[in-house]
Parts: C-alpha cells; structure tokens; sequence
C-alpha cells in the first residue's frame, strides 16, 4: 500500500491510495500544495535567509542542469540580496511562445502541460514563501507578438490561449499562498504598436548586416522552422522561405525592451533546457519538454502516476488511451479527458 506525504486537507487520500486515479491523483498534487506540516525554520539573520533561499532555487531535486556561466551564480545571488533589502518577492523571470502549437489537437488553448508546470514550479519555490514574507513572483513573459507573423498563428488563437493561461493561473491561487504569485505579461504590453514595429525594423535590419544576408541553418534548425510554421498557400515555393522566418525569429530576441523586462537584473530567468544565463528546471520532475509546444500526460504506475509534458515527437512514439475527467475550477476544451500512457 503506498502511504502519501501528509498534507492537511488532502488525509482523504491518505487513507484510499487503492482507488486513487488520474483524477485523485491531480486532487492529490494540488492539495500538497496546500500543506502546512513542513518545519519552518527561523533565521538569526538575513545572509542566513539568503542562503535558503539561494539553496532553495538550486536544489538538485529541482534542477536538471549546472547553471552555467558560474558568473550567473553572482546574479542569482544579487537578485535575492536586492529583493530582501527592498522587502520585495524573489522575483522569476520564464520567457515563452504564449501559444500552443497548432500542430497539436490541444490547440490553440493550454492543456495539462502548462498545469503540470505550474504546479512543479509552485512545489519548488514554494520553501521560499514559508520563510520570506514578500514571497515569490513568477513572471511568465509571452512573446505572442511576434506569433503571427513568424508562424501564422492567428491573433484569436494566441488570444484563446492567453484566456486559458490566465485562467490556470486563477484556479491555483486557493491553492497557493498568498504571497506567491504568477502572472503573465505579453512582450506587447511594453510598446505601443507604432514603438513595436520600429523597434523589430531595425533589429531585423541589423541582424541582415551582421550576418551579411539570411541565416544559415543546419538540418536541425530548418526542421524547428517547419515544425512551428503554419505555412500560407505557396510560402514553401521559395526556397529560402526558413531562412526569411528565422530573420524574424533571431532578430526578435533582440528587441531592447523583451530583453530589458527578461533580463532585469532584479530577476532569475528559469527555463526547461539547458542555456546559459538561467536556472534550467525542465518543466516537471521527469520532463524538460516545454509545455506550449507539448502535451500533459499521466504514466500510470503501480498504484499511482507520474505526471509528464510530452513534445509532439514523444506523442507520436507514444501508445495511450484518454481517460474522462473532471476538475472543479478547471475549464476549456482540454479538461475533460487526459491521455494515460
């Protein structure tokens, strides 16, 4: 009989592990949250709450790779000291696509990746806010923006999913502390139109002339362009038509503002993979998969699950059956069925 980590509110579970399924165990992930038997520690001083909180957003049982350059270490711990003198929350920094990828049926709303996700970086950051009374401020930053343009995703869509996001991140505020937040701020809440549009002009500009033309793009690369590209009739008729959007794509990260918001020196940039500059957490224990891009699912184990986000390559390996489900709090058109496997 598996025996559950006890969390008041959720003792239900502890006592009928043998009928937990993939709805009981999603009840039972969002009650943990909720617990309040953990020791809170005190701290005699405030480079002792600093180095909690520093261990806390390190921990290798978070964290799949080494944060890299080390030089990033001194940001991380920068951001933490300033937070602190300022009685401000530790502040996280997450920069995504704001779509789900057309190619999915989970399209164009979010699904059980982007909750899976939230919840793994609740569970993770979650020490901090027992400890530090301004909290934790996730922010997740979307680029919906430039969508359309570089992959021809409608605006309705990339406006559905931001519905959805949003409304993801309303069901876990009962679930949450108070003073843990997450929110979601669009790239274009930054410019007006006009500023948007020069801005993205001129990088696109300078990024031909330091590249002397289009980008040069390996195998690989060209396959990503293909994969997130809903092509327009007769895009695909010119030979270079990869090479024009990832122009786009490259000269996007450039622009000043997304990289002055994504790269405050108040905040830690958090991704799933492995780059520099960040703290890389995949997007659940077992998963590095970004969530906008991939699909929730559940591996079912002896007595329980295990909770994954799939990239579209591992969907298609992958036999599963879909199971019925209901959540209270939870709505749109991915909520009432989840894929088993």
């Amino acid at each position: 009989m598996v025996r559950h980590a006890s969390a008041r509110g959720n003792r239900r579970f502890d006592s009928y592990p043998h009928l937990m399924g993939a709805k009981e165990f999603i009840e039972h992930k969002l009650w943990e949250l909720k617990s309040t038997d953990r020791k809170v520690e005190n701290f005699s001083s405030k480079t002792e709450l600093k180095d909690f909180i520093f261990k806390t957003i390190m921990s290798k049982k978070f964290r799949k790779f080494s944060v890299t350059p080390v030089d990033y270490l001194v940001h991380i711990k920068g951001a933490i000291e300033n937070s602190i003198e300022h009685d401000l929350p530790i502040k996280f920094i997450w920069p995504f696509g704001g779509y789900k990828l057309w190619r999915l049926k989970e399209a164009p709303e979010v699904d059980w990746a982007e909750l899976f996700t939230l919840i793994y970086f609740a569970k993770w950051l979650k020490p901090i806010t027992d400890v530090y009374k301004p909290g934790v401020w996730f922010d997740f930053s979307s680029d919906d923006v430039i969508v359309e343009r570089m992959n021809n995703i409608p605006k309705s869509d990339t406006e559905s999913y931001a519905k959805s996001f949003q409304m993801i991140i309303d069901f876990l505020k009962s679930y949450l502390p108070e003073n843990f937040k997450f929110t979601m701020t669009p790239v274009s809440s930054y410019y007006t139109p006009e500023e948007f549009e020069e801005d993205l002009k001129n990088k696109i500009e300078k990024m031909q002339t330091d590249l002397g033309g289009l980008p040069v793009l390996d195998d690989r690369s060209k396959r990503m362009v293909e994969m997130n590209v809903k092509l327009k009739p007769n895009q695909d008729t010119d030979p270079l038509w990869r090479e024009k959007v990832e122009l786009i794509h490259q000269s996007y990260y450039t622009v000043s503002r997304r990289r002055a918001y994504n790269r405050s020196k108040e905040k830690i940039l958090v991704f799933c993979t492995s780059m520099d500059n960040c703290v890389a957490v995949g997007t659940t224990k077992t998963s590095v998969a970004k969530f906008w891009p991939g699909a929730g699912g559940l591996r079912k184990t002896n007595e329980s699950f295990i909770e994954y986000v799939l990239s579209p390559s591992q969907i298609e390996k992958q036999k599963f059956t879909w199971e019925p489900i209901s959540i209270k709090g939870l709505s749109g058109k991915n909520f009432n069925q989840i894929r088993i496997f």
